[in-house]
Formats: C-alpha cells, sequence, structure tokens
C-alpha cells in the first residue's frame, strides 16, 4: 500500500477480496483478452482466414498482461482500447493482423462490463442468502421472545423480537427477488458494431446476415450467456446499469433500515452488536458502547442509495447511439455500488449472527408500558365480576392520568396497577392481575405469523443451500 496517495476506503477498509477482484484491472482486461479469443474462434469457425496458431498464442497471454507497454501506448493515443489491442499484439505477433477484427471498442468494454456486473450479482446474491439465513436463525431464536412494539417510536402495542425480525427479513427477500430478476434478463451487448448496425461485420463475411447473427450467438455462448440485447447502439442501453444499481440501491435501503433499528434498540440497552473485548467505543468516554458497525451500515447504505443517481441520468442523457460522458462516471458508479453492497452485506451477517438480546431489559421496558395497555383486559375482567362498566372506566381513567403524572413529572415507577388494586371497586386480587399481565396475552399471533413465515424462507434457503456458510470477515 502506497500511503503517499488516495485510496478508495471501499478497498482498504470495507469491501471484500473477491469482490474487489470483479472490479480489479486485471480481471478487466483478462476479459477484454478473452473476448477477443471468443470473436477470433468464432470468426474462424464462420470462414475468416484464422489460423489455430494464432489462437492458441492469444490464449496463452490471457493473464500475463503487459500494463507498462499498455500505459505507455495510451499515453501516446489517449485510447485504452487501443493501447491494449497494442499490448496484446506486442505479445501476440501472429495474431496481431487479426485480432479485434470487425470490432469496435465496446465489443471488449461494454461487454465486459456486463460480465463484471454478472459476476458482481453472483457474489451479491451469496451474501444476500446467507444475510437471509442469518436474519432467520435470529427471528426463530427469538419468535417468542416479547417485546415493546413501537409507531412513531412511541410505545404502541407489544409483538416479539422474532416478528419484528420478520420485518427486517421480508425486505431481503423483496430485494432477492428482484436481484434474481435482473441476473435473469442480464444479456451480452454482443457484436453488432459501431453504432450497432453490424456493418462492419456484414462487410466482414461478405453480406451474409446469417453469418453476422450467427457470430453474436457463438461469442455469447463461449462467454457464458444464452442471449445478447436484440438492439443496440454504439453501447448497450445504459438502463441496464440503473436496473443493476436499483437491485443494490434495495438491497442497502433495506440494510438501512436494519442498521436504523439496531441503533435505536441500542439505546434502549436492548440489543448489542459484536463488540471485541480490546474495542473502544470512545476516545473520551471509556465506558461506551458505540454501535459502530450498524452506523457504518447505515453510511455505507447511504452511499449507495446516493450512487443510483449515477445511472439514472447517465441513461436519461445518451445522445442518438452514444456520448462519451458515461465512460468516466461509470468506472466510479457501478464498482463503487457493488463493493458497497458487498462491505454492508458483510456487516449485516455480523451483527445478526453475533447480537446479544437482553430479556430483562426488554421485560422491564414492556412493564413500563404493560399496566396501561392491560386497562382494557382488566376492566373486562371487572365487568364479568359484577363490576360497572362506566364507573370502572371512570376509575381507570383517573387512575391513569394520576399514574402518567408519577411517571412524567416525579421519574416515579408506573404504579397504575397498585392504584387499581388499592381501590375497592374493581375487586380484583393481585393474582387475578398478574394472569391479565401476561406478555403472551399482548403479543397477538407474533410467534405464529415468525414460524409461518421462516417456512417460506427456509424453502428459499434450503434451494440455495450451495450458496450458504461463507466467511465474513470485518476489517474494521
Amino acid at each position: 500500500m502506497d500511503n503517499s496517495i488516495y485510496e478508495s476506503p471501499l478497498c482498504g477498509r470495507y469491501a471484500s477480496k473477491t469482490m474487489q477482484h470483479i472490479f480489479s484491472n486485471d480481471f478487466k482486461f483478462s476479459t477484454w483478452r478473452k473476448l477477443w479469443i471468443a470473436l477470433a474462434e468464432s470468426e474462424k469457425e464462420l470462414g475468416i482466414d484464422i489460423t489455430d496458431k494464432q489462437i492458441a498464442q492469444m490464449k496463452s497471454h490471457i493473464y500475463d498482461i503487459n500494463y507498462d507497454v499498455a500505459l505507455a501506448r495510451e499515453k501516446e493515443c489517449r485510447h485504452d482500447v487501443m493501447s491494449h489491442v497494442f499490448a496484446f499484439g506486442v505479445q501476440c505477433p501472429d495474431a496481431k493482423p487479426i485480432m479485434h477484427l470487425g470490432a469496435t471498442s465496446c465489443y471488449v468494454g461494454d461487454n465486459t462490463d456486463i460480465i463484471q456486473m454478472s459476476i458482481g450479482l453472483k457474489q451479491v446474491h451469496s451474501m444476500l442468502m446467507n444475510t437471509i439465513k442469518a436474519v432467520s436463525e435470529f427471528a426463530a431464536k427469538y419468535k417468542d421472545q416479547p417485546t415493546l412494539a413501537y409507531t412513531h417510536f412511541q410505545p404502541a402495542q407489544p409483538t416479539t423480537v422474532g416478528k419484528r425480525a420478520t420485518l427486517w427479513l421480508q425486505d431481503l427477500v423483496m430485494d432477492l427477488e428482484q436481484l434474481n430478476f435482473v441476473m435473469a434478463n442480464l444479456k451480452l451487448r454482443g457484436t453488432k458494431g459501431t453504432t450497432g448496425t453490424g456493418a462492419s461485420f456484414l462487410e466482414l463475411f461478405e453480406g451474409d446476415h446469417e453469418k453476422v447473427k450467427k457470430l453474436e450467438q457463438l461469442i455469447a455462448k463461449k462467454m457464458g450467456f444464452d442471449k445478447v440485447y436484440d438492439v443496440c447502439g454504439q453501447t448497450y442501453t445504459r438502463k441496464v446499469d440503473f436496473q443493476v444499481l436499483s437491485v443494490l440501491s434495495g438491497i442497502a435501503q433495506s440494510a438501512h433500515k436494519f442498521s436504523n433499528d439496531i441503533r435505536l434498540l441500542s439505546h434502549l440497552k436492548e440489543f448489542d452488536e459484536p463488540f471485541e473485548s480490546k474495542q473502544i467505543g470512545s476516545s473520551a468516554m471509556a465506558y461506551k458502547r458505540n454501535p459502530m458497525r450498524s452506523e457504518r451500515i447505515a453510511s455505507l447504505s447511504r452511499y449507495v442509495i446516493v450512487d443510483l443517481l449515477n445511472p439514472s441520468i447517465t441513461a436519461s442523457a445518451q445522445w442518438f447511439e452514444r456520448t462519451l460522458d458515461d465512460s468516466a462516471n461509470r468506472r466510479l458508479s457501478i464498482p463503487d455500488a457493488f463493493l458497497g453492497v458487498d462491505a454492508i452485506l458483510s456487516l449485516y451477517i455480523n451483527v445478526i449472527s453475533g447480537a446479544r438480546v437482553y430479556p430483562k431489559i426488554i421485560e422491564r421496558h414492556l412493564m413500563e408500558e404493560l399496566p396501561f395497555m392491560a386497562t382494557e383486559n382488566i376492566l373486562m375482567h371487572c365487568v364479568k365480576n359484577g363490576g360497572d362498566r362506566q364507573e370502572l372506566h371512570e376509575a381507570i381513567r383517573v387512575h391513569s392520568v394520576a399514574a402518567a403524572e408519577q411517571i412524567k413529572v416525579y421519574g416515579k415507577k408506573n404504579d397504575l396497577i397498585q392504584r387499581i388494586l388499592n381501590d375497592k371497586k374493581f375487586k380484583i386480587t393481585k393474582e387475578e392481575i398478574d394472569s391479565l399481565l401476561s406478555f403472551h396475552k399482548f403479543t397477538g399471533r407474533a410467534k405464529e405469523q415468525t414460524e409461518e413465515y421462516l417456512e417460506i424462507v427456509k424453502k428459499i434457503t434450503d434451494k440455495n443451500a450451495k450458496e450458504l456458510g461463507i466467511n465474513i470477515e470485518i476489517t474494521v
């Protein structure tokens, strides 16, 4: 690492080596060379005078990229593709005359972008499946743990910790559905020439339209694709980039929501994310345990969400068959989105897998609010035992106001239950009230909903079982 120059934190601190490699120069330029080989092989199969020796020579230099030659050449010609054609030709002198035959720069540039995004999406798919598995295990573990639910971050009716986790889980499953759709519909740009008409290849094959179409099919198959886009200009439509990054943005949105909830739960002292024995929470306040990983999820997610604006504008701003104002932007926005989501999902898995939940704190918070929530049940119980509903309703109102005043004005505990026990109008025992105050009486179908939804998710994780079990390493 050269500490005298800037390096993206996405590489140095956050994203995995796997995702970094997919968008590395080695991957990019070796894919260019594979595409040139696929082009030569396919042209040969269709009758163009290309020898086995030429193809063999190209195959022998896929990975030993002579970057120094390419860089020196680019300083002269200011064109990255032609610089690498030249550099490849230096290593493969016999193949030099037929290299890049009939193609435009976007043949290697755009097709490689599609290949990188395709493989990147497969890696995201694996990460997302492992995240879904981790959240489902958390939900199963705490499916029956009552907790106070909130609306507007104000106490509402109880739910369970596991049911709340299914809300995070469902968002991720929806992201998976979108990811699967985009992956299934991603196509190669193909070999349609300079403006997408295929004119150069039609000339090469002496007007044979069928050979021009067959060329695309052969190359697509060699590069692992079933289809190419039906029409294009010089580039594939930049709406493809928007569709791909929309999926990544969606994942970031789900992760951001999760991280917000975790940060709020951490404030309530109901939840701690993983915290190493020598980890420092604050340089000034040694006692602090800040939810730093959840905060990092939020921070990176915000970056990915905002990054979606780049392909949105790029897709809308293209002129006719192409302009070059997309190039520099795409070199940044596409890899950054993938690296960002890779880091986000790594953190997500780490946080939910190593989470510590505190039932006693959760129950304390429940008991601070449950007396108010239980008043209707108490009222109905007492009416069944012969009480006057109107009289008891007014008594509960008076006691509730008084109890709330004790809590808010004087900072005392909620004494509503004791007030009701002391009021002879209610004719109720402590044992009866304790029974009515059972947490599980207020969680509705939370446990059952969790179990039912986890059955649905299990079918998904079972179907993708081969992807499960990846190792996550958090650098900082």
